[in-house]
């Protein structure tokens, strides 16, 4: 995967993300974003999972089931129009998968060893994909989004919250 994101369809929401891992091509920024992330949460006690940095926000596994959530909205996303189907795909609203994640009923490891087995059939998926299909696109939440910057939009995000757990959680 000799890749770079295409610009020409990157929703400018996501450009943040990918800003984190542009410089990488697409098996790197995937692999990259996860060690990063893996490297930080090995050190974070069991009872840190259930902090949050201020009212009304997540808590340490909620943030991590978001991006779980996030990683298999995004990869599916990737699956639909790698597969050449022209359906437009809805949105997601993060604030309401979040409290229904069932995040409190695991441990902070099981997440964990959870955010890693997806990274690994994320990674899976994206490789199988040819140039061809990398190259393909849709619409997504209305906007229009190419397989191959799916895949960076999910390294991106994943570091985007590595980011916030550091500055806010103190992770």
């Amino acid at each position: 995967m000799n890749t770079s994101p295409d610009y020409a369809t990157l929703p400018a929401f996501y450009a943040g993300y990918v800003g984190h891992v542009a410089h990488l091509s697409l098996a790197e920024a995937l692999r990259y974003s996860h060690e990063q992330l893996n490297k930080v949460l090995q050190s974070v006690p069991e009872e840190k999972g259930i902090y949050a940095y201020a009212p009304g926000k997540w808590t340490v596994k909620e943030v991590l089931c978001h991006i779980q959530d996030a990683e298999r909205i995004f990869a599916y996303r990737a699956l639909r129009f790698a597969r050449n189907d022209k359906t437009e795909l809805p949105g997601f609203d993060e604030v309401q998968y979040t409290p229904e994640s069932n995040a409190h009923a695991r441990t902070l490891k099981q997440l964990i060893d959870e955010l890693h087995r997806l990274r690994v059939t994320t990674f899976d998926l994206f490789n199988s994909f040819t140039p061809e299909m990398l190259s393909r696109s849709g619409k997504a939440n209305n906007n229009l989004v190419s397989v191959l910057n799916l895949g960076y939009i999910i390294a991106g995000h994943e570091l985007h919250h590595l980011e916030v757990l550091k500055s806010r959680y103190g992770i």
